[in-house]
């Protein structure tokens, strides 16, 4: 039976300039990064290279028209290396990229085309969140059939995750927000995955550890304190990378999918809209088990009582964001009829790893709470 694995070799550098020199980064090499990371760290040190700036495709999360348009632009590239620098958005496109057949990427995420890599992957992180780039897990919104569905094959880990604090520097606070309140989800939904074990639980609560304990340094300076601890949370991100590209993310991921896919709503935030009424749900139906770890575990570092940890986290996270109601989004009553639909008939993948089954009638209670 598998245990644990981290396939990816995760390196640690301390600038963007030592990461183009070691990696001798030119001809043969197509890189993926946004135009303004390019112009502040790579431009100088990358000569020969093709890039692709991805927000020339579309803004926002990853779609499947985004990939499409990639796809059209480099055909006659000839390319040994993909090298992503970025958010999830870029690192889970690139990903893909790796890949000896892409199009069309819906027949790829369908499982019609067989997924077989001939290029070399290299991935490095600029947010505190999505942890993709130890994990085989491409996430697209697919416009084509209206949802949002995850690849996860093993083809699409990262030959080696480069981690380089520098490229922290000048998060906007909402990205930070967004994309670390993702990695504490994805520590969470891995602690309680009916796949974890003692080794994904190790890297799942050191990250809420980090996390947290940033999160509450925020809430008591009323700073942006996550512009000094870039290595820390960039090391709690990919801790919890490597706790659910093991044991996997739930419901949470699953029922925030269609609000993203249908609104576009950023990620991490379709997940905060989601998190606390889930794990509260999962408490109702099953008190006794691994949900009791996690609430000594939260509230020791909330320093709050066992009863009221998701209040009391939830008190916290709003420092970080905002929580809206699905109303907020424009979301309708009828809207959570397809979301409930699409959850329990796409997302399987995902709900799979729940702490407790979650029939069809829950996850439409749920939403109606949220609403």
């Amino acid at each position: 039976m598998k245990e644990f694995c981290i396939i990816p070799k995760i390196v640690r550098m301390d600038t963007a300039e030592e990461f183009c020199k070691t990696y001798d980064i030119g001809k043969g090499d197509l890189l993926f990064v946004s135009g303004h990371m390019y112009e502040h760290f790579f431009e100088k040190h990358t000569e020969g290279a093709f890039v692709v700036n991805y927000r020339k495709y579309a803004s926002g999360e990853p779609t499947d028209l985004m990939v499409e348009g990639i796809y059209k632009d480099i055909q006659d590239v000839d390319y040994e290396r993909v090298i992503a620098v970025g958010g999830g958005t870029i690192l889970d496109v690139a990903k893909l990229f790796a890949l000896k057949y892409i199009s069309p990427v819906v027949d790829l995420y369908e499982h019609k085309i067989e997924p077989i890599r001939d290029k070399t992957l290299i991935l490095v992180p600029t947010t505190c969140g999505t942890g993709s780039e130890v994990t085989n897990i491409s996430i697209l919104e697919l416009t084509a059939i209206h949802t949002k569905m995850g690849l996860a094959v093993p083809e699409l880990y990262a030959d080696e995750a480069v981690l380089i604090p520098e490229l922290l520097d000048g998060l906007p606070f909402q990205v930070f927000a967004t994309s670390s309140i993702d990695a504490l989800i994805h520590s969470i939904e891995s602690y309680t995955s009916p796949k974890a074990n003692s080794f994904t639980e190790m890297f799942s609560l050191k990250a809420m550890e980090i996390i947290l304990n940033t999160y509450k340094e925020i809430a008591a300076q009323g700073g942006a304190v996550h512009e000094i601890l870039p290595g820390d949370l960039l090391l709690a991100s990919t801790y919890a990378g490597i706790a659910f590209g093991n044991a996997g993310c739930a419901a949470v991921h699953a029922m925030s999918y269609p609000l993203g896919a249908t609104f576009h709503v950023p990620h991490g935030e379709a997940n905060y809209v989601m998190f606390t009424e889930v794990y509260e749900t999962y408490q109702r139906l099953l008190p006794e088990g691994k949900i009791e770890d996690l609430n000594r575990h939260l509230a020791a570092i909330l320093d709050c009582d066992e009863e009221h940890v998701y209040k009391q986290l939830e008190k916290l996270l709003n420092h970080i964001l905002s929580k809206r109601r699905l109303r907020d989004y424009g979301v309708t009553e009828a809207d959570l009829n397809d979301f409930t639909e699409t959850v329990m008939t796409k997302q399987g993948r995902l709900m799979a790893n729940n702490y407790t089954e979650l029939d069809e009638q829950t996850v439409k209670q749920i939403y109606k709470k949220l609403w």
